[in-house]
């Protein structure tokens, strides 16, 4: 169960897709992905077998998911990313477009960065899949998810999903080790190995809305959320007009692109239950339920604001308004949704 306290101050389809995810079954199956579950750690199995390298730096920065573009090109790049102590810092979170925050085993934290307007030269650590990630990514027209593998029993649900799973079993050439990490926090992905370009803006079916601070909130200096082994803090910067990012009382930043800033950050209450998978201790991995209505609080230009929201099914966004019903309209540029305990 996770705890919050202030400091004040996409889409589904089968289709001819199906036949793609079909054949690459048997490299989802035949490759070595299946990881254990156990506290939030996976077995670094997927391993490409090439001599390992140090991921390249990149300088890229997350476009404003805001800019107005005519159609996608292809779908949106998601990717589980390892979050960690040992995992820490990360690689090409800055580049996202959303960033996903989900309970996993143990209490512990899991990421998944989605790339729409620019693609960093490499993400990571990539880390497992769950079952939940399957429901979340419905609201993305068929999109490309990289991960490190996942249970056994779970990669049938993952073939069967309108999504291009891509492990390295099944993407060799697009992922490396680093030699300055220990397996399994250093299996990286080079997203230009997957998907030639980022998609464009249009290819983020999230339903949130970009423009002006609606009226009213309450001014805040930080906001933290606590998993029962994992805590997040996010403290407004007024020199940078961004949410400072801390993960178990330590700043977050990245390896290529300085500290990590989003504009937004949604705190969205929702129901977290007992899935159909477990580890092999026989502990339930944690289903996060993001189909529904609930409550949440937008965090933006030092703001706090109390809203509802709305995901009438697994192939819609999700919709925020204010207690009035009016949308809430987001700042410009990366968010950040932490799934919390309703």
């Amino acid at each position: 169960m996770a705890t919050v306290g202030t400091t004040e101050g996409t889409r589904s389809g089968h289709g001819a897709a199906h036949a793609r995810r079909t054949a690459r079954a048997a490299a989802l199956l035949a490759a070595a992905v299946t990881v254990s579950l156990a506290a939030g750690c996976t077995s670094g199995q997927g391993d490409d077998g090439r001599t390992p390298v140090t991921p390249t730096p990149s300088a890229s920065t997350a476009p404003s998911p805001s800019r107005s573009a005519p159609t996608a090109t292809g779908p949106v790049l998601a990717v589980k990313i390892d979050n960690v102590p040992a995992a820490r810092p990360q690689t090409g979170l800055n580049a996202a477009d959303i960033v996903y925050v989900e309970q996993v085993e143990g209490g512990l934290s899991r990421l998944m960065a989605v790339y729409a307007t620019a693609f960093p030269q490499s993400v990571g650590p990539v880390r497992s899949a769950r079952e939940s990630d399957l429901e979340l990514l419905r609201q993305f027209d068929e999109p490309t998810l990289a991960f490190s593998g996942a249970q056994g029993k779970l990669l049938p649900a993952i073939d069967s999903a309108p999504v291009h799973a891509e492990p390295p079993g099944a993407a060799p050439d697009a992922y490396t080790r680093s030699t300055d990490r220990s397996s399994p926090h250093n299996l990286y992905l080079r997203p230009d190995r997957l998907i030639p370009r980022p998609p464009g803006v249009a290819a983020l079916t999230t339903g949130f809305r970009f423009g002006p601070a609606p009226a009213g909130g309450t001014p805040v200096n930080s906001r933290t959320v606590h998993y029962p082994s994992a805590g997040f803090t996010f403290t407004w910067s007024r020199q940078r007009e961004r949410w400072l990012v801390a993960m178990d009382g330590r700043e977050a930043t990245t390896t290529d692109a300085g500290a990590l800033d989003p504009a937004t950050v949604v705190v969205q209450h929702v129901g977290i239950r007992e899935s159909a998978y477990h580890d092999s201790l026989g502990n339930h991995t944690p289903y996060t339920e993001t189909v529904g209505s609930g409550t949440a609080e937008v965090l933006r230009d030092g703001k706090a604001y109390d809203a509802r929201w709305d995901r009438p099914d697994a192939a819609s966004g999700t919709r925020f308004t204010t207690e009035d019903g009016k949308p809430l309209d987001f700042a410009t540029g990366q968010v950040w949704v932490v799934y919390v305990q309703e």
